[in-house]
């Protein structure tokens, strides 16, 4: 790809919409194979900035929550086709914030209240401070992801879609190096992204993650449906491949894996409330042993902790095991 084609096709921030659908009108068309530069704004479309800090939380409206930018219509695509899409580079932008909305989040009847942590995501840095002595690694993704669906109407672009993705919030989907592969349900596809993070943990338990705005690039290809029925199988929901570990991303892994992990395991009869017992046991453990509050820990889970089911098949009973890595904790 030369450098002109690589500089020709942009998105700017003021490209963007707040629902999923087909009708809506591309902003730009590109040849299958194009690189394309995006400038997205955060999950809260600016709403949640460090001049407003005060009052941010108070003044949120969620109708304006979790902007996609785009949509791109993308040459050659069809129904039945494969868009895939490479992550080149993504580069967060100076703060970021996580908040804990009312009513919202995997524990909210226990977080009734409004908290807003802002975050120094300064360029030098290869982790974001929670507090003294607990440093975060800074690994952006991109929250929301996707393309049109092939229903009729709108769709909000909050929850995530099977068909067509969206907010999947998925740490590993949308980094640099990962590839992700979508079912294309409607011509030209219409692509768009946004929901930029510096970090999360899996599950974003607390409602949010570290959002950011974020510089992105990525690369659009059409995959035909030829293609895959020579392999035998149809992509019917997002399917994704990450990179190979870089020697900074060993090293970083060692020194994270040398230090252990301290890990809960929830079990009940209820995905949910599995995962939710798993949680309120980091919860407990955090501000224990670690002096966070509750509110603080709740946070911490949210941007920091692993999540996986260790057991979904000795019913009635599902195990689903929350854990945080302990290098986290640098003093």
């Amino acid at each position: 790809m030369s450098s002109h084609q690589h500089s020709s096709f942009h998105i700017t921030s003021s490209q963007l919409h707040l629902n999923w659908s087909k009708s809506l009108t591309p902003v730009m068309t590109v040849p299958s194979g194009s690189e394309i530069t995006f400038d997205l704004r955060d999950g809260g479309n600016l709403q949640i900035r460090p001049d407003n800090a005060a009052t941010s939380l108070s003044d949120f409206d969620f109708s304006q929550a979790d902007p996609a930018q785009g949509p791109i219509y993308i040459d050659t695509a069809e129904p039945g086709d494969v868009l895939k899409i490479e992550f080149l580079d993504l580069v967060p932008g100076s703060y970021g914030w996580t908040a804990i909305f009312p009513g919202f989040g995997l524990l909210s009847d226990e977080f009734p209240d409004p908290v807003l942590k802002i975050w120094d995501l300064s360029p030098s840095k290869k982790t974001a401070t929670f507090k003294s002595g607990i440093e975060v690694p800074v690994r952006p993704f991109l929250g929301i992801v996707g393309v049109a669906p092939a229903v009729e109407g709108e769709l909000s672009t909050i929850p995530p879609y099977a068909k067509s993705g969206g907010n999947m919030d998925c740490r590993d989907l949308s980094r640099k190096g990962s590839t992700l592969y979508l079912p294309v349900n409607v011509p030209g596809a219409l692509f768009s992204c946004g929901d930029g993070h510096a970090a999360q943990g899996d599950g974003e338990v607390c409602g949010t993650a570290i959002e950011t705005t974020m510089k992105v690039r990525l690369r659009l290809t059409v995959e035909k449906r030829s293609l895959r029925q020579e392999r035998g199988y149809a992509i019917q929901c997002p399917h994704f491949v990450t990179p190979p570990p870089t020697k900074e991303d060993v090293e970083a892994r060692m020194a994270a894996e040398s230090k252990g992990e301290y890990a809960v395991l929830g079990i009940h009869e209820d995905m949910r409330e599995a995962t939710r017992m798993a949680v309120r046991g980091m919860i407990d453990w955090l501000e224990a042993e670690k002096g966070l509050t509750r509110v603080e820990a709740y946070m911490l889970a949210s941007v920091g902790a692993g999540l996986k089911f260790a057991e979904v098949v000795d019913m009635p009973n599902f195990g689903v095991v929350c854990s945080m890595p302990l290098s986290v904790f640098v003093e």
